[in-house]
């Protein structure tokens, strides 16, 4: 009788075994053994800064960690694709600690990104053997250290946002190259030396502004829409912003460029902010008629032109009088204000007109004519009287109404003379 029990018992130890291996498959936490480690070595480098509550979520006997942990995104493999450190919000101070080498685990991970917060110490070397990563985002911290090199073999690499950190060491030449790469902003950092002299990368957006980088301005790609350069220590002509047709925002300024300015910056109707001003610049303001006849004005709704505190000489052309806003104070410009600077400022097209600091000798204003009060223009310090009424000026303007006429006549004489 006993053996004709037997194929009873083996099917319900089959059952068994059956079970408990689906009901172990069913614990076992839906994420990879490496992944689920290294995001574990990563909490334990990092942790919340009072009154963020980040890594309440990361408990690592959850069942799918892909799912309940905030700010970690898997793909379809149960790999770690997408890792944010901290929420972002306004009401989340951050995330303290260090970054983690064993982040270089998560080779699965296209983004990576870390909210602003307390962090500190160097970027991980190890970052550069994520050759699937497309972007990484590590702004508002207190990261020291270069700028890894190893980034420069990541050829998938789309955006690269370092900003407001504290990073010194030159830029990776390597990283101007880099074939995918479209945004770079590296602002506000302590980064020095020249910038490559290649730059092969089909950049669209590209910020080095608040830095010590020095030397002149290489060739850039002519697909560049945003550029600043500004609050550096850069030098030489701006001969390299020529070629860039599709600029929208371009910001040199407090540098130490010199020479002209370049005519073309002003026959692209897409360059609506520019901002060249408190550097060496000098020449005249630009002409139609020397540059393009069909071309006869500059600026438009929106538009902001900075060319104050240069070097800048010879009459106020027409050409500038659409911009909005336009700053063309503390330099060397002469003669009188053109009638459609005037037209343009009453009739509210240029809502600040700043000549202060200059040369001029009369603004043609019309009698009985009143200022809207939309408008800011200020025409102090010159070598004439401001009219009556117009005192719209900044603080730093001063509080004397005209040059002393000692200064008109030696500069007047000056330029008669070259």
């Amino acid at each position: 009788m006993a053996y004709q029990y037997q194929p009873c018992f083996f099917l319900l130890f089959l059952l068994f075994s059956v079970n408990a291996s689906v009901l172990a498959f069913q614990q076992r936490p839906k994420i990879s053994a490496v992944d689920l480690a290294a995001l574990s070595a990563i909490k334990d480098s990092l942790t919340d800064i009072p009154g963020s509550r980040f890594f309440s979520t990361w408990d690592f006997t959850a069942p799918d960690p892909c799912s309940s942990f905030t700010g970690v995104t898997c793909g379809f493999n149960d790999r770690v694709t997408i890792l944010s450190l901290g929420t972002g919000l306004s009401d989340s101070p951050g995330l303290a600690g260090s970054l983690s080498p064993a982040l270089s685990n998560l080779t699965q991970l296209t983004q990576l990104i870390l909210f602003p917060g307390l962090v500190t110490g160097p970027i991980p070397p190890q970052l550069g053997q994520l050759t699937s990563l497309r972007v990484i985002s590590l702004t508002n911290n207190r990261l020291t250290g270069p700028i890894p090199p190893s980034f420069s073999t990541l050829l998938f690499l789309h955006t690269l946002d370092l900003s407001s950190n504290r990073l010194t060491g030159s830029i990776p030449p390597g990283l101007t190259k880099l074939p995918s790469l479209k945004v770079m902003v590296l602002s506000w950092n302590e980064l020095t030396g020249e910038l490559p002299r290649t730059v092969s990368a089909q950049l669209l957006h590209l910020d080095l502004k608040k830095n010590k980088i020095s030397g002149p301005l290489p060739r850039l790609p002519s697909t560049v829409r945003y550029l600043s350069v500004s609050e550096n220590w850069m030098w030489g002509p701006l001969k390299a912003l020529e070629s860039l047709s599709e600029l929208a925002y371009l910001d040199v300024s407090m540098n130490q460029f010199s020479g002209p300015i370049p005519s073309s910056l002003f026959l692209n109707p897409s360059l609506t902010s520019l901002f060249l001003q408190r550097n060496n610049l000098s020449g005249g303001l630009p002409s139609s008629i020397k540059m393009d006849p069909t071309f006869q004005s500059y600026g438009g709704k929106g538009s902001i032109v900075d060319l104050s505190h240069n070097f800048i000489t010879g009459d106020i052309t027409p050409f500038l009088a659409g911009v909005e806003t336009l700053f063309l104070n503390n330099n060397h410009l002469t003669g009188s204000v053109p009638e459609e600077y005037v037209k343009s400022v009453y009739d509210g097209t240029t809502k600040t007109l700043y000549l202060q600091h200059n040369y001029l000798s009369g603004f043609p204003l019309p009698q009985g004519s009143t200022l809207p009060d939309t408008v800011s223009l200020c025409l102090s310090y010159n070598c004439m009287v401001p009219p009556v009424g117009i005192s719209a000026c900044p603080a730093s303007a001063g509080s004397q109404p005209s040059r002393p006429q000692s200064q008109c006549s030696v500069f007047t004489h000056r330029g008669s003379t070259n």
